[in-house]
């Protein structure tokens, strides 16, 4: 079990941000030694097949694979699939759910969720099918599922015109909504609890990251699973957080208005607040030093370095950095 191995690292991951973080830090440590427990909560079922985006996310990323301009889907991707659905748009009953097309699946990107629905028809697990499809890729670190079973994320858009509070789904809010609506809450749905393999990556590993994800979309979903914040404050002096907003922005996809609409800070100094318990340090860009003080205030030791990885050796050097401020970069290297 590698990721029970002496010096192992175990990354709490959600999508684009956690990739790339992931991908540095393969730069620098053993493959075998790390472990990304992976959000499920964004995880849905369309034409019938059961995608899981942050997997999918992370595991094209890290095998080299991933679109670069999006940041999601496969380099080289074809449409042919989608494009061809809008046939039956003509024919489609009122009311039905059949061939939708505001959630595009590429036609390589479709193997892997035949696979996916394939397998589980079959009662493989969620983390045995995962560890499968790292396989096929080439990979040789552990991409692990956060849960076995469902969990799903609920998003309750704010009240307009007068008009009730709606829940929708997270990926109607992410994708068809295009995130461009205030949001009133979120909650997660499902009686899941937090895998086996999980459980003993965070409690077994010498470092444990928290990936510089949506801390209410990507982070949350775990953090709701029973015992979850228990066995992370439970090893908080090893757990380092990096902050995923930059000079009060998210780099990418909404964190800082979801942050503000749910009533928190957009800044370093809200992250450090909603980590503090669960996480002894919190690493921040250097365009948010002035912060430092604050953050440490609100609980965390802070460490300022370059975060923003649009190179890979940039996100390499987060890597090194982030180790080093969970003191174990020695343990490590």
């Amino acid at each position: 079990d590698s990721g029970s191995a002496a010096g192992s690292v175990a990354v709490v991951s959600g999508g684009v941000g956690a990739a790339r973080f992931l991908r540095g830090l393969m730069d620098v440590v053993d493959h075998e030694r790390i472990t990304a427990v992976v959000n499920t909560g964004d995880d849905t079922v369309l034409h019938g097949l059961d995608i899981s985006p942050d997997l999918d996310t992370v595991t094209y990323t890290l095998a080299g694979a991933i679109d670069p301009e999006r940041g999601w889907g496969l380099v080289d991707e074809s449409w042919r699939a989608m494009e061809s659905l809008e046939r039956y748009a003509t024919v489609r009953p009122e009311g039905s759910a059949a061939a939708p097309r505001w959630f595009n699946l590429g036609d390589q990107d479709l193997a892997t969720h035949f696979y996916r629905t394939a397998r589980r028809r079959e009662g493989a697990s969620l983390t045995e099918i995962t560890a499968e499809i790292a396989r096929a890729w080439g990979l040789r670190l552990n991409i692990v599922p956060m849960t076995d079973d469902r969990c799903s994320t609920v998003v309750t858009l704010a009240a307009v015109d007068g008009e009730a509070p709606t829940d929708v789904s997270f990926q109607d809010y992410f994708v068809r909504l295009r995130h461009s609506v205030a949001v009133q809450a979120v909650r997660f749905d499902g009686d899941a609890r937090l895998s086996d393999t999980a459980r003993r990556a965070f409690t077994d590993a010498r470092t444990i990251v928290i990936a510089p994800s949506n801390p209410i979309v990507s982070i949350g979903p775990m953090r709701s699973l029973p015992g979850v914040d228990e066995l992370l404050a439970s090893r908080r002096t090893d757990t380092v957080a990096v902050s995923p907003i930059v000079g009060g922005a998210a780099l990418k996809g909404p964190a800082d208005r979801m942050l503000v609409e749910l009533g928190f800070e957009a800044s370093v100094v809200g992250v450090a607040r909603l980590y503090a318990d669960i996480a002894s340090v919190l690493v921040v860009d250097t365009v948010d030093e002035h912060l430092a003080d604050e953050v440490e205030r609100a609980g965390m030791r802070c460490v300022v370095a370059p975060s923003i990885m649009s190179t890979p050796s940039l996100a390499a050097d987060l890597a090194r950095i982030t180790l080093a401020a969970g003191r174990t970069v020695s343990d490590i290297e």
